[in-house]
C-alpha cells in the first residue's frame, strides 16, 4: 500500500466533512459549462437526507438550466434594476450591529478589494450588487421555497437543506452561492414559476463550475473562534 493510499485509508468521516466545509465558498463567477443532469440529481439525492422539524421536509426547488436560466435571469435583472420597492416573504434583518456589522463589512470589503472597487464608491457597489441578478454567470439556479403554514420553522429547515445542497455540490466539484437577494423579489419569482400564493420564497442557489481565474473568487471569508460562538456549562 502506498503512503497516499495509507493516508486515505486512515481518514475519518469528520476529515472529509471538514475538508468540504473548508473548501466551500460563495462563488461569484461561474463558467458557462452546464452541470450534467446526473450530477444535479446526485446533489439533490444527498441533500434530501437533511434533517427537518417532524421530518416535514418542507423544501421545494425550482431548478433552471440552459434557456430557462437565461429567461429567469432577464426577468430578475429587470426587476432588480427597475427601481421598484422590493418585498421578501420573510422579514429581513432590521439592522446589523456590533460584531455582526463588523463581519458584514469585512466580507463586503474583501469582495470590493478583490475587484479593485474603491471604498465608498457607491455606484460601483450598486453595480456589483446587481450581479446577484445575473446569477454571477451561473448556468443553473435553484429557488428554494416552503409552505406558508410552516412559518419560520419551514424556513429554518430550508436553511439546513441549503447547507446540505452546497456541501454535496462541493463534494462533486460543483460551486454554489446562496442568494437571499433573489428572495427580495418573491412576487416576481412566484409569478415566473407559477407558484401558489401559499409558497414562501426562502432564497436562491446559483450553481455551476467555478471560474477560478476570476478575481471575485480569489478571497475567502474568515470564521469566528469557538469562544466567540459557544459557552460551556458543567
Amino acid at each position: 500500500m502506498t503512503s497516499v493510499a495509507a493516508d486515505n485509508a486512515q481518514r475519518q468521516p469528520i476529515d472529509v466533512l471538514e475538508d468540504l466545509l473548508a473548501a466551500r465558498f460563495s462563488c461569484r463567477a461561474f463558467l458557462p459549462q452546464p452541470v450534467p443532469r446526473p450530477t444535479i440529481d446526485h446533489i439533490l439525492t444527498a441533500a434530501q437526507r437533511t434533517a427537518s422539524w417532524c421530518n416535514s421536509q418542507p423544501w421545494r426547488l425550482e431548478i433552471t438550466s440552459g434557456a430557462a436560466t437565461q429567461r429567469f435571469r432577464e426577468v430578475m435583472y429587470a426587476a432588480a434594476s427597475g427601481g421598484k420597492t422590493t418585498r421578501g416573504d420573510f422579514p429581513f434583518p432590521r439592522e446589523y450591529r456590533g460584531v455582526y456589522l463588523e463581519r458584514r463589512r469585512e466580507s463586503g470589503f474583501q469582495l470590493y478589494n478583490s475587484l479593485g472597487i474603491a471604498r465608498g464608491d457607491k455606484a460601483a457597489y450598486a453595480k456589483q450588487a446587481l450581479e446577484n441578478f445575473n446569477f454571477f454567470g451561473a448556468p443553473h439556479v435553484a429557488i428554494v421555497h416552503t409552505d406558508e403554514a410552516l412559518g419560520v420553522y419551514g424556513a429554518i429547515d430550508c436553511g439546513g437543506y441549503v447547507t446540505s445542497f452546497m456541501l454535496a455540490a462541493q463534494a462533486l466539484g460543483v460551486a454554489s452561492i446562496p442568494q437571499a437577494a433573489l428572495a427580495f423579489h418573491s412576487d416576481v419569482v412566484r409569478a415566473h414559476f407559477g407558484l401558489a400564493d401559499d409558497r414562501r420564497v426562502v432564497c436562491g442557489i446559483s450553481f455551476g463550475y467555478p471560474d477560478r481565474a476570476h478575481k471575485a473568487n480569489s478571497y475567502r471569508t474568515t470564521r469566528a473562534a469557538i469562544t466567540d460562538a459557544a459557552r460551556f456549562f458543567e
